[in-house]
């Protein structure tokens, strides 16, 4: 199956936080980059469709809650 990718907005106040969570954590099949904006940053995650999905919702949600 081919990895899909999908993208989460973080504004500035919070992504330098969750650059440093991805980086310290084993992500394992699931690769990520990010792409610096104005107001914030994309967050490009890429693997198995499934957990990419998950991924960008929990980054949604974080942002959101967080």
């Amino acid at each position: 199956m081919p990895d899909a990718t999908y993208i989460a907005f973080v504004p500035t106040a919070k992504r330098d936080r969750l650059r440093t969570i991805l980086q310290t954590e084993d992500t394992g099949p699931l690769a990520w980059r990010e792409h610096r904006t104005l107001f914030g940053s994309e967050f490009y995650f890429s693997g198995p469709p499934g957990l990419a999905r998950k991924a960008q919702a929990y980054v949604a949600e974080w942002v959101i809650t967080g």
